[in-house]
């Protein structure tokens, strides 16, 4: 069966054209993630480059799959940096939220739900 993407640039683009970020999205660089990060009030360290990638990564490996399930990204979050405290560990490195605001300085749309308005980060 013949590969089908639902998005000519995932196509065309050569994915390895940012250093150390060979699944970023296609309009994603780090400068913009920085910028993003320094509003937020927030200094972008190794580790939180190491966050980034792994959502990166995640979203490249789900793409096909039409929608991302937020526990299946949670959960891989949390065993991917596990060793280093998990969960508990990333939401130092994001206070809003892993998910939430790690996927919005990945360049990445956040899964639904993964934060209310009316509450806050729930992931």
């Amino acid at each position: 069966m013949m590969h089908i993407s639902r998005d000519i640039n995932a196509l065309t683009r050569d994915r390895d054209n940012i250093p150390g970020f060979p699944d970023a999205p296609f309009d994603w660089t780090p400068d913009e993630a920085t910028q993003m990060a320094q509003a937020e009030n927030l200094m972008l360290t190794d580790a939180h480059c190491e966050v980034i990638r792994a959502l990166q990564h995640f979203f490249l490996q789900h793409e096909e799959d039409g929608h991302l399930n937020l526990r299946e990204l949670h959960d891989a979050l949390d065993e991917h940096f596990h060793h280093m405290g998990g969960l508990k560990y990333l939401y130092q490195l994001f206070p809003g939220g892993p998910v939430a605001q790690g996927c919005r300085l990945a360049g990445l749309e956040a899964p639904f739900l993964a934060s209310d308005k009316s509450f806050g980060s729930v992931a």
